[in-house]
């Protein structure tokens, strides 16, 4: 039996080295996902207050995310939403519908005290299963 070697993939490498994750792993037909958050490049938080702009951004780091490995939105199967104001994303939960246009993934939403750092949000994991 053959073992799958784990392909890492890092989105901004000097800020995950710096924290100690990596933004993704695939095994297999198997992709985990970190949290992504409202971050630029140099892993300061960013649209501070905006919470839909905040939301957006999670959302098309994912999407960069998906696109290396050749996944889109529709491979998603496990989505986990950390929120520090569950109101606030029940408000912009609707956007989701343009994120996912065929089903939605499995998952859970959960209001926390705190993310990472001061000023996010909302935190987005993801788990996607893509067949060869």
């Amino acid at each position: 039996m053959e073992t799958e070697k784990p392909e890492y993939f890092s989105l901004r490498p000097e800020v995950e080295k710096a924290y100690g994750y990596s933004h993704a792993v695939k095994i297999g037909n198997e992709i985990k996902i970190s949290g992504a958050v409202s971050m630029d490049n140099k892993g300061i938080p960013i649209a501070i207050g905006d919470f839909p702009q905040q939301m957006k951004n999670c959302y098309a780091d994912l999407d960069k995310v998906l696109k290396h490995f050749g996944c889109t939105f529709d491979d998603v199967i496990v989505e986990n939403i950390f929120t520090t104001n569950m109101q606030l994303f029940l408000e912009n939960a609707e956007y989701r519908n343009y994120i996912y246009t065929k089903q939605f993934p499995t998952g859970s939403w959960l209001g926390v005290n705190e993310l990472a750092l001061p000023g996010f949000m909302i935190e987005i994991e993801l788990e996607v299963y893509k067949p060869e």
